[in-house]
């Protein structure tokens, strides 16, 4: 069961950082809102990798890594407890700074193409999008640092002589 669950752990996280990775390449190469078709294709494509591919990857690297820290063998080990800490800041960033804002924007640029909103109204978090998928890959990666060397971070008290 061990090793099942460092697959799916690890296989989320590589799922993860993979969509991460996309999706600052899709807003690099997004077009101005201003050239509204070109702006809602790009939108619509990042959408769908935050609905289908980050999401997905967030839910199974997070749920392997409790599943993975409810055996006894980590819970005194302080770089699992620290990996959980920052797997609670992945799960609430990638809902509230990645999920909602990119499928949101591909609903406006949709509308927008339509003609059923002003195109004005679009890309005013663009900044804070590449902002919070920096933080996030720079905390994914922290913690596959932490997978790999698990540096020993809370001190067990020397028995007495």
């Amino acid at each position: 069961m061990r090793r099942l669950l460092k697959f799916l752990h690890t296989m989320g996280a590589i799922g993860l950082m993979g969509a991460m990775a996309a999706l600052l390449v899709l807003l690099g190469r997004a077009p101005s809102p201003t050239a509204i078709e070109g702006y809602a294709l790009i939108r619509g494509a990042m959408g769908a990798v935050a609905t289908w591919l980050f999401l997905p990857s967030l839910a199974l690297t997070l749920l392997a890594g409790l599943l993975s820290i409810a055996q006894r063998a980590f819970h005194n080990a302080g770089w699992a407890w620290a990996k959980l800490a920052t797997g609670v800041v992945m799960f609430e960033w990638g809902f509230v700074g990645v999920q909602g804002p990119m499928q949101e924007e591909a609903r406006l640029s949709a509308e927008a193409l339509a003609g059923r909103i002003n195109p004005a109204s679009l890309g005013q978090d663009l900044g804070s999008e590449r902002g919070t998928l920096w933080v996030l890959l720079f905390i994914a990666t922290l913690n596959v640092v932490f997978g790999i060397w698990r540096p020993r971070l809370i001190r067990r008290p020397q028995p007495a002589s």
